[in-house]
């Protein structure tokens, strides 16, 4: 049932035979990323069919097949099948493709699977060499082991939402579903980590990755700040915590994202807004100065950026070398000519998506085939 010759020879993950037991968005995202990169995919769904199938509108018409955008969002370039975990000639042919896998990915509830004969200790009895990757909410042990998990709910205890938002302001979430989105990276590194290993030692091991870890791990220098300090960072809308000026400044025709991250890109920044009285302010000499002085020194900068053209003030900062960009609507991001030059969006057989963003020099994606619909191509 694995492919003999895979789609993309060349592909880095050619020949890899991936076993897709997850449903909704971090365990399929993971699975579709391994997609792209070349892997084998066999996604195998209920006769239910994973719940995105339904999470619409907007819903995405292919070959008479009405399925949510969402679920095209992380299911690409996989083959599929139905199974009946219930039923034992479906569960038998879980176990025979499992069997000759080299990576089960999975995020159901911890034990959830071993009444199956489907967990790691099982599988890895048949196949010594197997990489197997749960994703759950809190991970296999600790007091919340058995919780479920989402992402919401994740960004919330995570911190996330806790750094997010206006600081007079409601806690607030990402745009995107971060913490499901990090997890299947997170959880796509490790997989080739182990696989990686496996060369080394010829055997397979089990990976345990959780929403909430993944979360944690991305707090970074926001995690430090509390660590040396003892305080928690607050909420600081646009502006960053460590750097100024450095944040969103109007224009005559809309907003635009200012990030002069040094003190020569600042002194950069006060040449083009033709500023050079500030040049020798000792209380904008250094980043830290520019922090104990962010309200005056925004303010500043803001009286002139409202003079100019939001295009025109682009150029000039593009010109000097200063990081600036203009707050784009997702219709403006796909009609920008650098994403339109690097290929983001796809068209797999009329179904729009995402190009995973590897780049190689002597390598190529497999990105030439469309989410199956339910148990399609599973032979």
């Amino acid at each position: 049932m694995w492919l003999d010759n895979p789609r993309k020879p060349n592909a880095p993950l050619a020949g890899v035979k991936v076993l897709d037991l997850s449903r909704v968005l971090a365990g399929p995202f993971a699975g579709q990323i391994l997609a792209d990169l070349g892997a084998d995919v066999i996604k195998v769904e209920s006769p239910e069919g994973d719940t995105t199938r339904q999470w619409g509108p907007p819903f995405v018409e292919r070959e008479g097949e009405t399925t949510a955008a969402y679920y095209h969002a992380c299911n690409r370039g996989k083959r599929g099948i139905v199974a009946d975990f219930r039923d034992e000639g479906d569960l038998a042919r879980v176990r025979e493709l499992a069997a000759d896998a080299d990576v089960v990915l999975e995020n159901f509830k911890p034990d959830a699977l071993a009444k199956f004969g489907l967990d790691y200790a099982a599988l890895s009895n048949a196949n010594p060499s197997l990489v197997y990757c749960s994703i759950t909410g809190f991970g296999q042990d600790g007091p919340r082991r058995d919780e479920p998990g989402y992402d919401f709910m994740i960004q919330a205890m995570s911190g996330f939402m806790g750094l997010t938002g206006e600081p007079d302001g409601e806690p607030m979430k990402a745009g995107v579903s971060i913490s499901d989105l990090s997890c299947a990276l997170w959880s796509v590194i490790a997989i080739q980590s182990a696989l990686l290993m496996r060369e080394r030692t010829g055997m397979g091991q089990w990976i345990d990755m959780a929403l909430l870890d993944c979360s944690v791990s991305l707090l970074a220098n926001q995690a430090m700040s509390l660590f040396a300090t003892g305080r928690n960072p607050p909420r600081m809308g646009n502006s960053h915590a460590q750097v100024s000026a450095y944040g969103v400044f109007p224009t005559q025709d809309g907003p635009v994202v200012l990030a002069p991250a040094n003190d020569k890109l600042f002194r950069k920044l006060l040449e083009v807004l033709d500023r050079h009285d500030l040049l020798e302010e000792r209380r904008f000499a250094t980043n830290a100065d520019r922090l104990a002085n962010r309200d005056e020194l925004d303010a500043l900068i803001a009286v002139e950026t409202t003079s100019w053209n939001r295009d025109d003030l682009l150029h000039h900062c593009a010109e000097a070398g200063i990081p600036a960009g203009p707050i784009n609507d997702l219709d403006e991001v796909f009609a920008d000519p650098q994403v339109i030059a690097r290929g983001m969006k796809l068209d797999c057989d009329g179904v729009p998506g995402l190009r995973s963003p590897f780049r190689f020099s002597d390598a190529e994606l497999a990105l030439d085939q469309p989410s199956p619909r339910q148990g399609e191509h599973g032979d």
